[in-house]
């Protein structure tokens, strides 16, 4: 297998586990991840949340860990990239309003390139344009801006998710192992155990 050059998209106040574990993971099975922010350079950092399923009507938000960017939003080249991760938390809210990064979700849609979306990061798949006819998770308080965007909200199992050709979604971290095992199938990357 051929290493996967993957662009990771996240801003300020991503959620903790969706930034972290896909991050750590897909470098533990040699893909090359560059995570970015807009307005950020390698080497800074941005703050992370924790959400949790506690019994609410929604989810509890809890201070994360720092996480520290490898690459810088300005010098990245879209057309570099193989594959496109989205995590979630609040980042996708404000993302979803950077043009730039809206113009590099569409390039991946648009060029057919392996996309990885889990909870709020419908919210900026929705923004780009790129979910009409599509089948997506999200965190189910997204589904009507699936829907809206023309996509068909594919309300499953927290810890199970959806595939709809280059789109791997799913509602939220409990789904990684489904989301992350789906999303490597789609990079053709294959593990034996």
């Amino acid at each position: 297998m051929a290493a996967k050059k993957i662009l990771m998209l996240t801003g300020d106040y991503t959620e903790d586990y969706e930034t972290m574990v896909p991050f750590q993971a897909l470098l533990m099975v040699g893909h090359n991840v560059h995570a970015v922010c807009p307005g950020k350079k390698a080497g800074e950092q941005i703050r992370t949340a924790i959400h949790d399923f506690e019994g609410d009507q929604t989810y509890s938000e809890k201070p994360g860990h720092n996480f520290t960017l490898n690459a810088t939003f300005a010098e990245i080249k879209v057309e570099d990239y193989d594959a496109l991760v989205i995590p979630g938390g609040r980042a996708p809210e404000y993302l979803r309003l950077n043009a730039q990064v809206i113009a590099a979700v569409q390039h991946f849609a648009q060029a057919n390139k392996p996309i990885a979306a889990i909870c709020h990061g419908a919210q900026l798949l929705s923004a780009a344009g790129v979910l009409d006819g599509r089948s997506c998770s999200a965190y189910p308080a997204c589904g009507p801006e699936v829907t809206a965007a023309g996509g068909k909200f594919a309300n499953i199992a927290v810890d199970q998710a959806e595939v709809d050709r280059n789109l791997v979604t799913a509602p939220a971290w409990p789904a990684h192992p489904a989301w992350l095992a789906k999303f490597l199938r789609l990079l053709g990357t294959h593990i034996e155990v």
